[in-house]
């Protein structure tokens, strides 16, 4: 795992993925703004499952000195679209929930286990499990997908 600041940059897994014009996560990937500023990291990827990881920095957390419901979600949001984005078309989110279960802090390393429950013609539905650095249960998320019509972008920076 890489050390992380706003500044730095993620490292993903090196055997995590490789690139696949018929796998739009493997797209995603490298261009992945959010998942580079946030620290988040792609720990193991497949079609329909992903595991990514994120240290908490400070900055994460709220005024009661506890991780941001927000941060928590977006790790959680992240792995859901590597788990949905199977395919050589983009997959967006058509909604959400989250359950949050434990607090963690400042330091804490947050693992987001997304898997595909059902998915049927362009639309899909992914359990997101997001526990710390000693398995507990931090976080249970649901996310509902939608795969469009569009093509993937080239040229993305």
């Amino acid at each position: 795992m890489s050390t992380n600041s706003a500044q730095d940059t993620s490292q993903d897994h090196p055997l995590a993925y490789s690139a696949d014009p018929t796998w739009a996560a493997t797209h995603m990937a490298p261009t992945d703004n959010t998942k580079r500023f946030l620290g988040i990291t792609i720990d193991e990827l497949e079609r329909g499952r992903a595991v990514l990881s994120m240290l908490v920095r400070p900055e994460m957390a709220n005024g009661f000195g506890i991780t941001h419901g927000g941060m928590v979600f977006t790790l959680a949001d992240t792995a859901f679209a590597y788990a949905c984005n199977e395919g050589d078309q983009p997959t967006v989110a058509s909604g959400a929930d989250i359950t949050f279960t434990k607090a963690s802090h400042a330091g804490d390393t947050l693992t987001a286990t997304a898997v595909r429950r059902w998915q049927s013609g362009r639309n899909g539905l992914y359990d997101i499990t997001v526990t710390d650095q000693h398995g507990e249960l931090v976080a249970e998320f649901r996310g509902r997908s939608f795969t469009t019509n569009r093509t993937l972008p080239t040229g993305s920076k």
